[in-house]
């Protein structure tokens, strides 16, 4: 009986071993490699820079006077809006800058998507956002959503002191 225990023990034991193994090579499988993260990355910044770019377009659009510019590499991938007007005002000269950014940011050891966000209406800076998720966990819908709100939220902000 002492045998038949032993060799019943031993075996369970391998089994457990076996199936400990088998669960830490299929979590290794299913966790993305450095190569899909990056390639990962640049699909979700190509698909959502176009999406900052066509909103910040649409928000100059709306207000005469702002130039587009298209941002691209260290500071990360979208764009920006911008006017700088000169007012006067009881013979007194003063610059009045506003600025709408959005960006995707390059992809770093961290493996997250990032976007920034910053707007300026004459010369006070309303918001210096960012909003970053794990890159395997994107929800393009989600950010899409995201740069639509803050372009939106700029324009109003923009339209009620202009």
């Amino acid at each position: 009986m002492g045998d038949d225990f032993e060799s019943r023990l031993e075996s369970a034991i391998s089994r457990g071993r076996e199936r400990a193994g088998h669960k830490a090579s299929q979590a290794r499988q299913q966790e993305l490699t450095e190569e899909e993260k990056r390639r990962l990355h640049t699909t979700h910044r190509l698909a959502l820079s176009e999406r900052i770019e066509s909103a910040i377009q649409r928000v100059a659009d709306h207000f005469p006077g702002f130039r587009q510019e298209s941002m691209y590499g260290e500071v990360g991938w979208g764009a920006a809006c911008y006017r700088d007007d000169l007012r006067i005002e009881q013979g007194r000269r003063t610059n009045q800058y506003s600025r709408l950014e959005m960006v995707i940011r390059p992809h770093t050891d961290s493996h997250v998507l990032d976007l920034k966000g910053k707007g300026t209406v004459m010369n006070r800076e309303l918001f210096n956002r960012n909003f970053f998720v794990p890159v395997s966990e994107v929800d393009v819908v989600e950010f899409e959503n995201l740069i639509d709100t803050w372009a939106i939220e700029y324009a109003e902000m923009y339209a009620s002191k202009s």
